[in-house]
């Protein structure tokens, strides 16, 4: 065999090696993860989750089409995400379509369907060199579908004020295992989690939190409960108990049942406004002393490692309310003035729950104690905290709208980061151990149910502000959304870390770990990158010209000195 053919021969068996390759390569995914914070790294939760499927996940993504770079990235990330998930099952399938494809009436018709679905596009401004700036409408949503039921994701998180776009898209493409990960979970689970609702002891009625129980419904059945009305709070009926800003005073019957249902391993969600002050009854009374509420509860937590202080935490960093600053004609003069009272809680904690978190704010909240010591394994995590400049305020106090009138003084608020929102995990010692009367056994022993005097680990989070849940109430019972402050007109984050909260108490696969990987971003020095613009092209253009060159003139030097003779 000449040379010739030889050499044919070695360039037709390299192409057959590559192109055997790339046909390998489709049916196998697989990457080295070098990232400081293992971002391309599935969690072993999700792991689990996906690799148990038994039947087809099938994704739609409707991120197809031209986008800026910002989007271009959220795109490829979400690629790279399903394509992860589908190297840990083939039961993992996707495909990116453009919802704005086709004539103008298939259009419409695919909107309509979305908008039933509850999917809402988002309006984007593109620069367009010939046209200046154009608008287009987008859907940055992931439909996941799996045995005839669908669930739709948001891949892009709400916009946090004062936030660099950046970091909120860097946000979002942080979130995206979570995001899927809570989908397939919740689309396989044929069985709804029952969160329920307290009541009987002055707590919010079902119209107070309609907003966010509507929200609950999507995923969990929801209801109320009266607590005297039932013999026993069962854990194979109630997932998850919400005690939503009770004003009366609990009986030892009520709390023994919620001590017991705690025991057998049930979940508390605790919103709890400590003493007796509103916006309105300042308004009423031109000056207010609150009190302390009488719940009967105090002895109930205190055994669980729980102190919510009978005091109030003023902030500079506050949301506003309006105060008259004049008149004009007959008409009083309003302007919005932050009310320390009223505390906008940035979350500072990396804790799935509140990680990439927008604010929340809290009305009148008090601090908690965390100091408080129990016999059992138990661990307390502060999710939320007020900011640097913070104080706190013990009754006997008045309170009335004077404080408004002067200029801070920011010495005066030295106590920062007092807790307003704290995460209980472990075992809990019940109240009533050596204290269960013969009443008490009687009505256990016709229940077939036994005294329990530790829990089975379980999770409880307090929030010390009951209105966090509340949702105004309009005309024809229209409620606004829950965390929307009218004078801001403004949504804070209170159903976000609501929900998120719920999530938690409940997840008990380890799903939600994924909501606390932390894709950091590392932006340009821009002043650094102006002053060194020049060095940089110079090493980018001219150096890789001058290796280049360099290599040829030393190739051609040997090949020359090697075929001399």
């Amino acid at each position: 065999m000449n040379k010739r053919n030889q050499s044919i021969l070695n360039l037709l068996l390299f192409a057959g090696i590559l192109l055997f390759v790339n046909i390998l390569g489709s049916f196998f995914y697989t990457h080295l993860d070098l990232t400081e914070e293992k971002r391309y790294t599935l969690t072993d939760a999700t792991k689990n989750l996906v690799g148990n499927l038994d039947d087809v996940v099938y994704v739609q993504v409707l991120l197809e089409g031209e986008f800026p770079a910002g989007f271009k990235r959220l795109q490829a990330a979400t690629r790279e995400m399903l394509d992860d998930l589908r190297s840990e099952s083939g039961y993992v399938e996707y495909e990116f379509t453009d919802p704005s494809e086709g004539n103008a009436e298939q259009i419409n018709a695919r909107r309509e369907q979305l908008a039933k679905d509850g999917i809402i596009p988002t309006n984007l401004r593109i620069a367009d060199v010939a046209e200046g700036t154009a608008e287009r409408i987008i859907y940055p949503y992931a439909i996941f579908n799996y045995k005839g039921r669908k669930f739709p994701v948001n891949l892009l998180e709400n916009d946090m004020v004062g936030a660099n776009p950046e970091v909120v898209l860097n946000n979002s493409i942080g979130l995206l295992e979570y995001k899927f990960a809570n989908a397939i979970q919740k689309l396989q689970s044929t069985l709804k989690p029952a969160v329920v609702f307290t009541k009987g002891h002055g707590e919010l009625n079902e119209l107070q939190v309609r907003d966010f129980e509507r929200t609950l419904r999507q995923y969990y059945d929801t209801g109320h409960i009266m607590l005297d009305s039932m013999t026993h709070i069962p854990t194979e009926r109630v997932d998850a108990l919400v005690v939503a800003r009770p004003r009366g005073e609990f009986s030892d019957k009520d709390k023994f049942k919620i001590d017991q249902y705690v025991m057998n391993g049930g979940k508390v969600l605790w919103l709890i406004d400590r003493l007796n002050v509103n916006v309105d009854s300042i308004n009423r009374n031109k000056k207010y002393v609150p009190f302390d509420y009488q719940l009967n509860l105090e002895d109930l937590w205190f055994k669980y490692g729980i102190r919510v202080q009978p005091n109030l935490i003023l902030d500079l960093e506050a949301s506003r309310i309006p105060l008259a600053t004049g008149m004009i004609g007959n008409k009083p003069q309003f302007e919005l003035f932050p009310y320390y009272y009223h505390p906008l809680i940035s979350p500072r904690s990396k804790h799935p729950i509140v990680k990439s978190l927008d604010r929340v704010n809290l009305l009148f909240p008090s601090s908690i104690d965390t100091t408080v010591r129990v016999k059992t394994q138990m661990e307390k995590t502060v999710l939320l905290t007020s900011s640097q400049y913070s104080r706190l305020q013990f009754p006997p106090v008045t309170l009335d709208f004077e404080i408004l009138r002067y200029p801070p003084q920011p010495e005066k608020f030295s106590k920062s980061y007092q807790p307003v929102a704290v995460l209980y995990e472990g075992v809990f010692p019940s109240l009533y151990a050596n204290r269960v009367t013969e009443g008490m056994e009687a009505g256990l022993a016709q229940l077939n149910l036994e005294f329990k005097a530790e829990s089975s680990p379980t999770r409880m989070i307090v929030v010390s502000d009951g209105d966090i849940i509340k949702n105004t109430v309009g005309r024809d019972e229209q409620v606004s959304p829950t965390g929307y402050n009218p004078f801001e007109k403004f949504a804070f984050a209170n159903k976000d870390f609501l929900i998120n909260a719920i999530e938690y108490l409940l997840d008990e696969n380890g799903v939600i770990e994924a909501r606390g990987k932390e894709v950091k971003l590392r932006l340009l020095d821009n002043v650094k990158a102006k002053a060194e613009r020049s060095t940089w092209q110079l090493i980018n253009i001219v150096l890789p010209l001058v290796f280049l060159a360099l290599f040829g003139l030393g190739y051609n030097f040997l090949r020359r000195r090697r075929y001399a003779k």
